[in-house]
């Protein structure tokens, strides 16, 4: 791939924000080159050009969405008082299940506290954020947050992240972790949000919320992801 010094695609990173680009730059660049790579069928309307187009930015949207993760994670790595990390597999127990099987307003189990390790199943895990002057632990899925999901899926949503906060206290104290307080939260990007505060974060209010600038940082990654995009397309 290219080097990004061109004066029309570079954008010089704000003070307080180089080495943060520089880690995260080999992430996109690596995105872009399986982006690249890429095959696809054309389709015989649209024909190769627009059919590769196509390919490459359906593509993109999926791949984005890693991206913000790993954009909003390293950033909070910046910050001294957060210890972040993600879990590949949160166990969701049987008990969890059972619970929002039986109650019908399930945001009234968001007090509620289970032990942790039995498997259901297990689920991802974007990011936990261990804030060491707050003695708190929040969960967090991250997702684009520039559309809306039906009734079905927002109510798989919902039980997902209760059953996570049923379990956060007790995962904690697997870790040798004792917060005073735990909350399993969803961040849509884009402010397209299919569940309410305080479950729901909007990602305009990210700096407020974790009382550290993080919008610009992740700003600047999705600029410089966006440029080598079209650069991608426009080949």
């Amino acid at each position: 791939m290219e080097e990004f010094t061109s004066q029309e695609l570079f954008r010089k990173p704000p003070t307080g924000l180089e080495d943060y680009f520089e880690r995260m730059r080999p992430i996109v660049d690596n995105t872009i080159l399986k982006l690249s790579k890429a095959k696809f069928r054309e389709d015989p309307i649209a024909g190769r050009k627009y059919s590769r187009a196509t390919s490459i930015v359906s593509s993109a949207y999926k791949r984005h969405g890693t991206l913000l993760v790993q954009a909003l994670l390293e950033r909070l790595r910046d910050c001294a008082h957060l210890r972040v990390w993600t879990e590949d597999d949160f166990k969701l127990s049987h008990e969890s299940l059972e619970k929002t099987r039986v109650v019908e307003r399930i945001e009234a189990l968001v007090n509620t506290h289970l032990p942790y390790g039995d498997r259901q199943r297990s689920i991802r895990v974007d990011m936990f954020v261990l804030d060491e002057h707050r003695n708190s632990l929040n969960a967090y899925s991250i997702k684009r947050g520039n559309g809306s999901y039906d009734g079905g899926k927002r109510r798989s949503i919902l039980t997902e992240l209760i059953r996570t906060q049923m379990l956060l206290k007790s995962y904690a104290n697997s870790l040798d972790i004792d917060p005073v307080c735990v909350n399993a939260h969803i961040i849509f990007y884009y402010g397209v949000m299919s569940l309410t505060p305080p479950f729901a974060i909007d990602g305009g209010d990210l700096d407020k919320h974790f009382s550290f600038p993080v919008r610009e940082a992740i700003e600047l990654v999705n600029d410089y992801f966006a440029t080598m995009l079209r650069n991608l397309i426009e080949e």
